[in-house]
């Protein structure tokens, strides 16, 4: 029922690889983490090849300092030079990519002083709190940003076209198959 044509080991220089593309034209490289076949439909993992970042606004006084996310293409248009050349003092090279910025380059290790926590608060989904690696903080027009990379891999799951190119699964199609996917990368962890 279950066939993957990768190899089981998480090496990357030979898992393959994948690019999605957005509906903007952008792409995202990726390494295929799984592959799954059912039903004759294959589905894939994908681990971006470059780091993923997030930009935050911080807003507010002092104590009521509250980080938002900048995910508006706009704001991320004004700010993009800012945080490429930031980021360049660090030897990384930040990309506008599909679904996601990131950065290519070696990232600082993991200080545990320039963690951020992210509660995420979602009356309907039961969300476990994200940890965020600072990067950076820059100004831009007497804002204060932060740029940051979560500890945790960012995945993608798809399926493979007919045409061989891979669609990212709905949320819907996401929950039909899920079962299926932690079955399988259950039974290959034992």
């Amino acid at each position: 029922m279950f066939s993957s044509p990768f190899p089981e080991e998480n090496d990357h220089a030979h898992a393959g690889s994948i690019t999605l593309s957005d509906e903007t034209g952008r792409t995202l490289e990726c390494y295929v983490e799984h592959s799954l076949s059912v039903d004759g439909q294959e589905y894939v993992l994908l681990l971006p090849v470059d780091s993923p970042i997030e930009i935050f606004a911080w807003q507010g006084e002092e104590e009521e300092e509250e980080a938002v996310l900048v995910d508006d293409d706009a704001i991320i248009n004004q700010i993009f030079s800012t945080a490429q050349a930031v980021l360049a003092e660090q030897n990384l090279i930040v990309k506008n990519t599909a679904y996601a910025l990131t950065v290519a380059g070696d990232l600082p290790a993991v200080e545990e002083s320039e963690v951020f926590t992210l509660e995420i608060e979602d009356e309907e989904a039961d969300l476990e709190p994200e940890q965020l690696q600072l990067l950076a903080i820059f100004y831009h027009e007497d804002q204060e940003y932060a740029i940051y990379t979560p500890l945790d891999p960012l995945l993608f799951f798809a399926r493979i076209s007919a045409t061989g190119e891979p669609v990212l699964l709905s949320p819907e199609e996401f929950r039909k198959v899920q079962p299926l996917l932690e079955e399988h990368l259950f039974n290959e962890v034992e």
